[in-house]
């Protein structure tokens, strides 16, 4: 089994998701469906919003299932 199945990644944000925490509200795919999916794996599609919409949806998450941080951009 996968320890990070419930990791989702792009450049810019990680998501995690505890099932264990969910109370399927249902709120992410009512409000989000483009990017929390009911019907596809992976059910977090990451590019399918801009970075600050999806932090603003995870942030309604009434459990806190999901939860968010932005990843470090290298300054080089």
């Amino acid at each position: 089994m996968d320890v990070n199945a419930n990791v989702f990644s792009n450049k810019d944000i990680t998501v995690t998701y505890e099932p264990r925490c969910c109370v399927n509200a249902g709120i992410c795919a009512k409000q989000l469906s483009e990017v929390f999916r009911n019907s596809v794996i992976p059910w977090i599609d990451l590019d399918g919003a801009e970075t600050d919409v999806i932090v603003n949806q995870i942030k309604k998450c009434p459990s806190g299932a999901l939860k968010y941080h932005l990843n470090q951009k290298d300054v080089a």
